[in-house]
């Protein structure tokens, strides 16, 4: 319209200059534009997009004939109920280059949610791992693990994270006690700010178990909360056990509107304010929520946390940052197989990391037969006494129904997420954490197999990787 360029050479540069970057698979997510609002806000757009439609449908016809079905699911343009755009299908279409931000990921998009689109174009579909800056999450947040890694192997990792590599086969006992007492002077730091802010008196020796992250029922935090509720419950049972101390933390901020997730933020507060104002329970468990989740507080909490919650439902999270910042400054991971999760296993060995739950192959499967939540509560005592809590109002007196509705999501409404499904492996995976805690020689060393191993996970190398093979620069 303004350069009066031909729709060909127009198009040619949209192509050479867009590239698209897919970051979830959760179809809500997924944005769809109504096309009346796009044609009473931005017209000549949408005759644009429609034009663009037709010939990409007619691209289609050619490639796969007499597949009117592959049509429908391939158009830019949604018919059922009110027509809608189809964002990512336009992404799709207008760029040169399509990828997923974990190998995992990358796969599930081939796969399944863009399968169409992969059999069309499958040259333009890739993968680019994810990758956190060393320079902020260890250089500037934890000086004293940095420190001790510039005096162990010089400085190049700051600049190349790969030479951390070095480290594997540092494993000598002084060694690891620099590590244990580094960890340990961050773990001073983090309990001296939670009773500051929350007059909370936690114990530096007990595992500070941390789950900081957006608030999602994909994320699982009521999960983690079925866990603390478990744990509650068996030392009431026994009082004197063998029980190995935790401080579990969570921070993160619902979505304005998403009310399911400020139900499990309410949760977490009332859990909380049972189980660390109770006199037995409260010498082996506390439970601290952060307010305000925010950079400047991941980097107190990061470099002191011992376990890092990574335990989305498999197929769900496309990669994760956190889980890498964790693993770079030593905290050991409890997670499922997602995301890039699972690239950390690779790196690190299936030993250095604590694995529970379902596959993704293992979770399809599940919906295909048919899920059932109902019957893992009816044959798990444990878990049913835990929800049957959360639903009689055990941890809100004042408030006994405020929860039904987290309840019903789980026994009513199908439990999406499967946290009924996976919650007995959590809780056994859980209890190996603890075992592996008493041995501190063995934790250390797969501390420093965590720090040793994360060089993949820079942003270095993924920015170069973006470069080189998106962009040709």
């Amino acid at each position: 319209d303004e350069e009066h360029v031909s729709w060909d050479e127009a198009w040619q540069i949209c192509h050479d200059t867009f590239a698209y970057t897919n970051h979830t698979v959760l179809p809500e997510a997924l944005e769809r534009w109504p096309v009346s609002l796009m044609e009473s806000l931005l017209p000549r757009h949408m005759m644009i997009i429609y034009e663009i439609n037709r010939r990409h449908l007619e691209q289609v016809k050619a490639k796969f004939p007499g597949d009117d079905d592959r049509l429908r699911r391939m158009s830019l343009i949604e018919e059922d109920g009110e027509k809608r755009v189809h964002m990512a299908n336009l992404s799709i279409v207008g760029s040169h280059a399509v990828n997923g931000v974990a190998a995992l990921h990358s796969e599930i998009i081939k796969q399944s949610l863009f399968k169409d689109f992969y059999e069309m174009f499958p040259e333009r579909f890739q993968n680019k791992t994810n990758g956190i800056t060393q320079r902020r999450w260890l250089l500037k947040c934890n000086p004293s693990l940095s420190n001790l890694i510039a005096d162990t192997i010089g400085e190049k990792w700051v600049t190349d994270l790969s030479q951390l590599r070095q480290l594997s086969d540092k494993g000598d006992q002084a060694f690891l006690k620099q590590i244990q007492t580094s960890k340990r002077e961050n773990k001073i730091r983090l309990a001296a700010l939670i009773k500051k802010d929350y007059n909370i008196d936690v114990d530096i020796d007990s595992i500070f178990d941390c789950h900081v992250k957006r608030i999602h029922e994909y994320k699982r935090q009521l999960l983690n909360v079925f866990h603390i509720i478990t744990f509650y419950n068996e030392i009431l049972r026994n009082p004197e056990g063998p029980w190995v101390k935790r401080t579990i933390m969570f921070g993160g901020k619902a979505a304005p509107g998403y009310h399911t997730a400020k139900m499990i933020i309410k949760l977490i507060n009332s859990v909380a304010k049972v189980v660390n104002n109770h006199p037995i329970v409260s010498k082996f468990l506390h439970v601290v929520y952060f307010e305000n989740y925010r950079v400047s507080l991941a980097e107190k909490i990061i470099p002191a946390t011992d376990l890092s919650e990574q335990i989305s439902t498999a197929g769900t999270e496309a990669s994760g940052t956190g889980n890498m910042k964790f693993m770079l400054n030593g905290a050991l991971t409890i997670g499922t197989l997602d995301g890039a999760n699972v690239e950390m296993r690779e790196e690190m060995g299936s030993e250095n990391i604590f694995i529970f739950g379902m596959t993704v192959e293992e979770v399809e499967e599940l919906k295909v037969k048919g899920y059932d939540p109902t019957s893992f509560y009816e044959n798990n005592s444990a878990l049913r006494e835990c929800i049957d809590q959360i639903n009689s109002g055990h941890f809100c007196p004042e408030e006994p129904t405020v929860f039904h509705s987290l309840v019903d999501s789980l026994l009513v409404h199908g439990d999406r997420f499967m946290l009924l499904a996976d919650y007995q492996s959590y809780i056994d995976c859980q209890k190996r954490v603890s075992q592996t805690y008493t041995n501190q020689k063995q934790w250390v060393t797969m501390c420093l197999k965590n720090i040793a191993f994360s060089g993949k996970f820079s942003s270095d190398r993924t920015i170069r990787e973006y470069a080189k093979d998106i962009w040709g620069a």
